[in-house]
């Protein structure tokens, strides 16, 4: 009865935290005018020809840009982005679930210290994980506020 109750309690306490940083991170999707945005100062909205190339030492793949690891990262995050990197960036889908599934794991509340908007997730395509704090992304993002002013 005793090892019951514990193992009970465990359980409670364990949905109780779950719970409570589900809340604290919500996952913020990209809107659709900030993805479009973003794929239009990457390339145009285009699959590149050729597809990649390399750009801060990484070879980039796709209308997104996006590199092996930043593929990787997003796809820890649940999102189904297929077996192959380079095959993701070739679809326009599947590249657009990496995007989505990057931000969920860096462009949240808990991270930024408030919710995370258009410039906090272009800055991070941009720059990484930090990049919603360099300065060196602030020219992307500017680019991608001219692209939602023009939609807009």
């Amino acid at each position: 009865m005793n090892q019951a109750y514990i193992i009970i309690t465990t359980v409670i306490l364990m949905l109780v935290i779950t719970k409570s940083q589900a809340v604290n991170d919500t996952i913020s999707d990209v809107s659709p005018n900030c993805l479009k945005c973003i794929c239009r100062v990457e390339s145009n909205c285009r699959i590149p020809r050729p597809l990649c190339h390399v750009y801060r030492g990484y070879d980039t793949c796709g209308p997104y840009n996006i590199n092996k690891k930043y593929w990787t990262e997003a796809r820890s995050r649940g999102r189904q982005l297929g077996t192959d990197w380079i095959t993701c960036t070739i679809e326009m889908g599947c590249s657009e679930r990496a995007v989505q599934g990057y931000m969920a794991r860096y462009a949240i509340a808990s991270r930024l210290g408030h919710e995370p908007t258009c410039e906090d997730q272009a800055r991070i395509h941009n720059g990484g994980p930090y990049g919603f704090r360099m300065s060196s992304t602030l020219s992307y993002w500017h680019k991608v506020e001219m692209c939602l002013k023009y939609r807009n």
